[in-house]
């Protein structure tokens, strides 16, 4: 059976084009138009998208604000009157996510910053860096695996930070990143963590040990 990859939450196509470079099919799926080839785009849900073409291989990026650590602090009671709906919309990634999980699919990739599913779920098989592929932002990014090894760095490098007025230490990608489009910014991936799942996951042939549960 050839391999068929599904990335979700794509609009880039960043991942969706590393896997087409090592010559596999790969199809991006996000409920925006996408940035690259539309060939390869499903726009809209992504369960209707892995019923059409059956991939072998998801990996999917989940909408984070409502479930990463840095957001904790407006789901206190103080601000519940000023966001009323967080607390809905969390429940509502808390289930997208765990649908995603739970699908009949070989091979399974979730990536997300650090944040609730660690608790609500569980811990992830793996958390990378960007600077451990090339590049010298840092971003932690943790990954939840079924049947897929854990990506072995590629090039390490030393990151690089801003440092503001207030001594808060950020990445620098972040700090000049026009606030517009930071959005989109941030939910790219990088290009070096792409080139790595396409070369260490589309062509890999060994033995597959890690499984959700």
């Amino acid at each position: 059976m050839s391999e068929i990859i599904l990335v979700g939450c794509e609009f880039s196509q960043v991942v969706t084009g590393e896997f087409r470079a090592v010559g596999l099919e790969a199809y991006s799926c996000d409920l925006l138009p996408t940035e690259g080839n539309s060939d390869w785009h499903f726009q809209g849900d992504i369960f209707d998208a892995v019923k059409k073409i059956k991939p072998t291989l998801l990996i999917v990026h989940p909408p984070c604000p409502l479930l990463t650590v840095t957001g904790n602090k407006w789901f206190k009671p103080e601000y519940i009157e000023r966001f009323p709906f967080r607390v809905e919309g969390r429940k509502k990634s808390i289930k997208f996510f765990m649908d995603i999980a739970m699908l009949d699919i070989p091979k399974i990739c979730i990536e997300n910053p650090v944040g609730i599913m660690s608790t609500v779920w569980r811990r992830p098989d793996q958390i990378i860096q960007p600077y451990e592929f090339g590049h010298k932002e840092p971003k932690k990014t943790c990954l939840w695996l079924k049947n897929l090894p854990p990506l072995m760095p590629t090039k390490i490098v030393e990151p690089e930070y801003h440092v503001c007025k207030s001594g808060k230490r950020l990445p620098k990608w972040f700090a000049y990143a026009d606030k517009k489009d930071r959005w989109k910014t941030r939910s790219k991936t990088f290009e070096g963590i792409a080139k790595a799942m396409a070369n260490q996951w589309g062509l890999n042939k060994g033995q597959l040990s890690l499984k959700f549960g």
